[in-house]
């Protein structure tokens, strides 16, 4: 276990890429928490933080920001989203998208508890009894039994349950987040009781040193909800900004740590709402880029649009989020208007200066890249049923090519022709949109993992996850060059993971691997490096030394 440094991979690396023909700069800052979920104070004083995207647990040091991986993304936890000490210093693990709870000892050894829950999150120990809730509809809210006997369940019916914790009067608080309502049941059973209702978004239940009960929202707006249930039950409320609350926890002086899905970090919060990051929010992919007509650059961040200035990003607050636009992957600007595909297998279009969405496809088979034609169409990649699609106006879908492997981006040159990339076939093919019936080609192979593709005059770049290089394509020769390697995409080197499938609609799931790759106004290359957390612009000309 070593201190992590600041960006995911861990390796101190001080720049984003090394190459001798463009300048590589940094937008914005690596992120040092790839996603923040279920938080916990340790025996050891540090606050654990349940990483559900990165597949890890970390432990920080609230007065020093340190951070340390103590679950590392490679081991036998791939998805955890909660996490409870019990007693004796063990760390109880809700592992959400296989369906596991997992008891990790003080010294360090991994034991599989149950993979009898499904969808395990809400996840509290009492003393040396471990609870845990199902987030799915119809729930169940059981208690745990490390030494093997059979679970026992104490309620069901829940609308998808999440962070609970024991009340002072002994029962077990919890969230039905889908109708608004916290709800309470004895520890040892009996009937559940409804304590409120009407309650913005809940996703977590807390109690402070006081016996205050504290509701975190999961919404935009970082809503938290304080109700006295002591005496007239009188609510109050307070908006902190924090994008997509998750979890909090209390130290020994009652101060608020909050954590946040949508853009990791780790937050105290005052109970006026003051904040002060103690290790600050960021990306959580990013995944596809775009570019609007202002510059503004946007990322595809798997639960939301982040919008990015198009100087950089001075100060962790310029990052805004548009919409809590669910598992998405990439994103294309059209005019005022933006594009995205959906890991739900659907193609959206979001408009921005109105905050609407509309949902203009669904049932596609894992849609990645997309892009829009000078016709007005929308082309998307749809990975899973090997297809490049059509969206035009009327949002009627069209086949433009089938039959294809794994393909995960696409582009369009002015001539209308259309570029596929495929990362498991380890190519780049032409499908020429002008024709009918003309089959697709073979531009480039031999690259490996291919992902994000962007045209830039009589070029095509290509991001080559696998060896983490940016490569050019001749559009009249095929001949390729790489650009710029050392790139920081994908997981760490050497590292491998199992890759959590995707849960059932309105359940989540965890993100594939997408590099995307976009071109800007002014002729720059915008790249995600989706290994630490940056939009990387690329500007030609050698760099400066």
């Amino acid at each position: 276990m070593t201190s992590t440094p600041a960006d995911r991979y861990g390796t101190g690396r001080r720049g984003p890429g090394r190459s001798n023909r463009w300048d590589i700069a940094r937008l914005n800052p690596p992120s040092r928490l790839w996603g923040s979920n279920g938080v916990a104070f340790g025996p050891d004083g540090r606050l654990y933080v349940a990483q559900f995207l990165a597949g890890q647990i970390s432990a920080v040091d609230p007065a020093t920001a340190d951070i340390e991986v103590i679950v590392p993304m490679d081991g036998p936890v791939q998805s955890p989203d909660d996490l409870a000490f019990g007693a004796d210093g063990s760390m109880y693990i809700a592992d959400l998208v296989p369906g596991r709870v997992w008891r990790r000892s003080p010294q360090g050894d991994y034991t599989l508890v149950s993979d009898q829950v499904r969808v395990p999150n809400g996840i509290t120990c009492v003393g040396d009894r471990l609870f845990v809730n199902e987030m799915k509809m119809n729930g169940r809210l059981l208690e745990l039994f490390p030494d093997g006997r059979d679970p026992v369940v104490l309620t069901e019916g829940l609308a998808l349950g999440n962070a609970m914790q024991l009340g002072p009067d002994g029962c077990l608080y919890y969230p039905h987040m889908l109708t608004g309502e916290v709800w309470r049941i004895p520890a040892d059973g009996g009937a559940p009781e409804r304590v409120a209702r009407d309650v913005h978004e809940p996703v977590a239940v807390r109690f402070d040193r006081g016996g205050v009960l504290t509701v975190l929202s999961r919404g935009e707006a970082g809503i938290v909800t304080r109700i006295d249930l002591h005496g007239s039950g009188a609510r109050s409320v307070l908006t902190s900004g924090v994008v997509g609350l998750d979890n909090a926890a209390f130290d020994d002086e009652n101060r608020m740590y909050v954590s946040s899905f949508a853009s990791g970090g780790v937050t105290e919060m005052h109970p006026d709402g003051r904040t002060r990051e103690i290790v600050p929010t960021g990306l959580d992919g990013p995944f596809g880029l775009t570019v609007d007509l202002g510059g503004t650059v946007y990322a595809a961040d798997h639960y939301r649009v982040a919008a990015l200035p198009p100087t950089g990003v001075r100060d962790v607050g310029e990052v805004r989020t548009h919409g809590h636009l669910e598992l998405t992957h990439a994103v294309t600007a059209d005019d005022s208007l933006l594009h995205t595909t959906s890991q739900y297998g659907e193609i959206r279009t979001h408009d921005p200066a109105q905050g609407t969405t509309r949902v203009r496809a669904k049932g596609l088979d894992r849609p990645t890249g997309i892009t829009t034609t000078p016709d007005g169409r929308t082309v998307v990649a749809e990975t899973g049923a090997g297809r490049i699609m059509a969206l035009d106006a009327d949002d009627t879908l069209t086949v433009l090519a089938e039959g294809l492997g794994h393909p995960v981006d696409v582009a369009f040159d002015a001539e209308g022709r259309c570029y596929v990339s495929d990362d498991q076939l380890g190519a780049v093919l032409v499908i020429d949109d002008t024709d009918d019936e003309a089959a697709p080609f073979t531009l480039a192979d031999g690259l490996q993992s291919p992902q994000g593709l962007a045209v830039l005059g009589e070029e095509l770049f290509v991001v080559e996850t696998g060896r983490r290089t940016l490569t050019a394509i001749s559009l009249t020769t095929g001949e390729c060059r790489v650009e710029a390697e050392d790139l920081p995409v994908g997981l760490p080197p050497g590292t491998t993971r199992t890759q959590p499938a995707l849960l059932t609609h309105h359940m989540p799931g965890t993100p594939r691997s997408f590099a995307g790759l976009t071109t800007a106004p002014d002729g720059t290359l915008l790249l995600s490096a989706n290994g630490e957390g940056t939009v990387l612009r690329l500007r030609r000309g050698r760099p400066a030394t």
